[in-house]
């Protein structure tokens, strides 16, 4: 899961620009815009877009009187009047049609890619607001605690999960049940995230050296806490549902069907140390984004991380970043930074000793029995690991390619 994280009023990457620059008393029509109050703040951006950013108060009045159809002049007048200071009422446009938030300057239409189509455009906040009861977590937690209290026969075991005596039914099993899961899984942030009207798109991504199914909420920033919460750990709540159904079904059965169960309850608990790894930004990250109430606790960190490694290397080190941020994201961002460094390292570290080494070998093994010399049947099992190992490095690669440069938090100015 991605969402994007408000970022700080200032200069912005540019989603697109009018025929021509503003004038200096320039008439703008908005689009749709969403906002919420955050601290000293608000935060404002389009929905169709994901794109949202965060404004001081004078930021947002200046907003608001663009909005009423008034002209830079007019509003920078007022905005004088009203604080004593001098706004730069046509530079703050301009930010605006950077950001894709200005429909028309002068009369005439910004040019600007149409918005992302949402995934399963299909279902409507309607269809799914359901989901946002607080009734909801509450059934959850009742079927995770009646699971654990009658003790369904599910071993915590790699025995639980060979429960056929044949490979092939076991691998299947795998690769069917756990494909399901985690379209279920990202499923479930797409539909608490669209029940708050954010579209929501799901694509593949990478997380360091691990392929991912992700879902990009951005948007969500708009709605109240316990909302943006729900969307987080939707996911996290799907898996634990699945896996608390499946084993009270195998307390209740037995031969084959209470091992397919138990495997399938198994299967589905799996994945859930992976969101322990915050420094990867997995749905616990967010979680812990927003309690800290930090705009961009990844992107900020790795700031920190390059700012401390430069002064560890005794080079010449820019301004301490993290001193640009209010005292509770400082900290923060601090600790985090240790976390960010600590993981990365130690993933990367098993990635160049374990993971890489076993692909390479056993990627080589196939190579070499495609030849002759070897049965049919050899060739065939090499045939499949070549497609198998290589069509999933090859996948990695290309979805690393695509997402160069684009992070699931915008940098903040």
């Amino acid at each position: 899961m991605t969402r994007s994280a408000g970022e700080r009023h200032g200069s912005v990457g540019p989603t697109g620009r009018p025929p021509a620059s503003p004038g200096p008393t320039p008439h703008v029509r908005l689009h749709r815009l969403d906002s919420r109050p955050d601290g000293d703040e608000w935060i404002v951006g389009r929905l169709a877009t994901g794109r949202f950013v965060a404004l001081p108060e004078v930021g947002k009045q200046a907003l608001d009187l663009l909005g009423q159809g008034l002209g830079a002049a007019e509003v920078g007048r007022r905005l004088r009047e009203a604080t004593g200071d001098d706004i730069d009422v046509p530079d703050f446009v301009e930010a605006l049609v950077d950001l894709g938030f200005v429909a028309e300057v002068d009369g005439r239409p910004t040019e600007s890619p149409p918005p992302p189509k949402p995934t399963f455009a299909r279902i409507r906040p309607r269809h799914v607001r359901w989901v946002l009861s607080p009734v909801v977590p509450v059934l959850v937690g009742l079927l995770i605690a009646v699971a654990l209290l009658t003790r369904p026969p599910v071993p915590l075991g790699y025995r639980t999960l060979l429960w056929s005596p044949h490979g092939s039914a076991v691998i299947a099993l795998g690769a069917g049940v756990g494909w399901t899961l985690l379209l279920l899984h990202e499923c479930a942030h797409l539909v608490a995230a669209r029940a708050t009207g954010v579209p929501g798109r799901m694509r593949l991504g990478t997380r360091l050296q691990f392929l991912v199914m992700q879902t990009d909420i951005s948007g969500i920033e708009i709605a109240p806490r316990r909302h943006r919460l729900t969307a987080y750990l939707a996911g996290i709540a799907t898996n634990l549902s699945v896996a608390s159904l499946a084993a009270l079904a195998a307390g209740t059965t037995d031969g084959t069907a209470r091992g397919v169960l138990a495997a399938v309850a198994l299967l589905a608990l799996l994945p859930l140390p992976f969101q322990l790894m915050v420094f990867m930004r997995t749905d616990l990250y967010f979680v812990l984004q927003d309690l800290t109430r930090c705009r961009d606790l990844y992107g900020d960190g790795v700031a920190f991380s390059k700012y401390a490694a430069r002064r560890v290397l005794r080079r010449a080190p820019a301004p301490d970043p993290s001193l640009d941020l209010p005292l509770h994201e400082r900290r923060a961002v601090r600790v985090y930074s240790a976390v960010l460094v600590v993981g990365t390292t130690l993933c990367l570290a098993f990635l160049a000793t374990v993971t890489l080494p076993a692909d390479v070998i056993l990627f080589a093994r196939a190579v070499t029995r495609l030849g002759p010399g070897h049965s049919a049947a050899q060739r065939l099992d090499s045939a499949a690991v070549v497609v198998a190992l290589g069509g999933v490095h090859l996948l990695w690669a290309r979805t690393w390619w695509r997402g160069r440069g684009v992070s699931a938090e915008p940098s903040r100015p």
